[in-house]
């Protein structure tokens, strides 16, 4: 019965860590700002006359 019992808590502090990290990654996403839409590369616009 000892060891079923170190099972179960083995199971449940697996599952209460496995929660707190999911936890703690969405809060550190939700942390991190939106970041601008600017492009990394822009191109002069030319007159398609010439």
């Amino acid at each position: 019965m000892s060891r079923l019992l170190a099972a179960a808590l083995t199971v449940a502090l697996a599952a209460a860590l496995a929660v707190g990290a999911a936890l703690g990654v969405v809060a550190l996403l939700e942390a991190t700002p939106d970041q601008p839409n600017t492009p990394l590369i822009t191109y002069e616009q030319t007159g398609q006359g010439s």
